[in-house]
């Protein structure tokens, strides 16, 4: 839904929050249970296999959490749900009540797909991808209000100021 503001609009976003990464959940559950093997081979079996599946275990962490710090940084950007405060260069995300300011550059590109807004910076590389709006209009209006241009709403012209 979009309301419009004295210097911008407030959108609340449809879309449902991101999930987490069922693969990571059954990783570390594997872990756990490396772990409990672990434990249980250090008293049973000699000390040198009891030493590489220790190592194992740790090999296993190592993996898993550069698998989490990966997927973590692969969601970073992503909005889909919560309510978006769009300004001229600005978006405000809250979400939960946990409020992210960003800043666009005046080289970031902004571009639609559909319902769907992509912000990119200057080497293409993505660095916010926004859905869960209404409508086509609702992220066309996004879009317009980003860049400073004037949107439509009623009929009534309203023209953002550039400072």
């Amino acid at each position: 839904m979009l309301k419009l503001t004295d210097d911008g609009a407030k959108i609340t976003l449809r879309g449902q929050p991101a999930a987490g990464d069922n693969g990571l959940f059954w990783f570390g559950l594997a872990l756990l249970i490396g772990a409990v093997a672990v434990a249980m081979a250090m008293s049973l079996l000699p000390e040198r296999l009891a030493i590489g599946a220790l190592a194992l275990l740790i090999i296993g962490s190592f993996f898993f959490n550069r698998q989490r710090q990966h997927h973590k940084k692969a969601m970073s950007g992503v909005i889909s749900s919560g309510i978006l405060w769009v300004r001229k260069g600005e978006l405000v995300h809250d979400n939960q009540g946990k409020r992210e300011h960003i800043q666009l550059l005046k080289s970031d590109k902004i571009t639609l797909d559909g319902e769907k807004l992509q912000i990119v910076d200057i080497d293409n590389q993505r660095k916010y991808y926004i859905s869960g709006f209404d409508s086509v209009q609702e992220s066309q209006a996004t879009k317009a209000i980003l860049q400073g241009q004037s949107i439509n709403k009623r009929h009534v012209n309203i023209k953002m100021n550039s400072n």
